[in-house]
């Protein structure tokens, strides 16, 4: 039996669940609402405010499906109620980002400006050398952060580049002189 899939997950106040059919799965809360088909051969049933998801039988797809579907689930809730946030770092001399409205405007060092536009359901935040990418989806928010981060990946000589606030560079010493 899955560990994860296994796990009900609770509904918070505020939070509405609906389960139509298909596997359809809406999740309203606070901060918005998200929607996701699953898998069809799972079974999702909502009783006395936990959400529960079963597997028919112990075949590889369904054991797969099964954590993979209750994550899904408990990651809509925990978006529409409090939310997701990535937090990059800009290292590097004349490296800079500035937000004019929707558009993010990125300084790296190239011959011209990257322009990135926020995605729908995303807001992206500059302060100092931190950008922060906020929004309810786990999924958007995580690849607006490494398409954001891909734009100038940290280098591990210097360290300059584009980085998570948590990420470790591992630095490499440079070239000696001769002697």
């Amino acid at each position: 039996m899955s560990r994860i899939g296994k796990m009900p997950i609770a509904i918070p106040a505020g939070v509405t669940i609906e389960i139509a059919e298909n596997n359809k799965v809406t999740v309203k809360g606070p901060k918005g609402a998200l929607e996701r088909v699953l898998p069809q051969e799972l079974t999702i049933k909502q009783e006395d405010g936990q959400v529960k998801v079963e597997r028919p039988n112990d075949e590889k797809q369904s054991r797969a499906f099964h954590g993979l579907a209750r994550s899904l689930i408990n990651n809509m809730v925990i978006g529409v109620t409090e939310g997701y946030k990535k937090i990059l770092e800009i290292n590097g001399v004349g490296y800079r980002a500035v937000k004019q409205g929707k558009m993010l405007t990125l300084t790296l060092g190239y011959s011209h400006p990257v322009e990135m536009e926020d995605p729908e359901g995303i807001e992206t935040t500059v302060t100092d050398n931190k950008i922060t990418v906020a929004g309810i989806d786990k999924e958007k928010v995580g690849q607006y952060a490494a398409n954001i981060r891909e734009k100038r990946r940290p280098e591990p000589y210097k360290g300059k580049g584009i980085k998570y606030i948590d990420e470790v560079i591992r630095r490499k010493v440079g070239k000696a002189g001769k002697k």
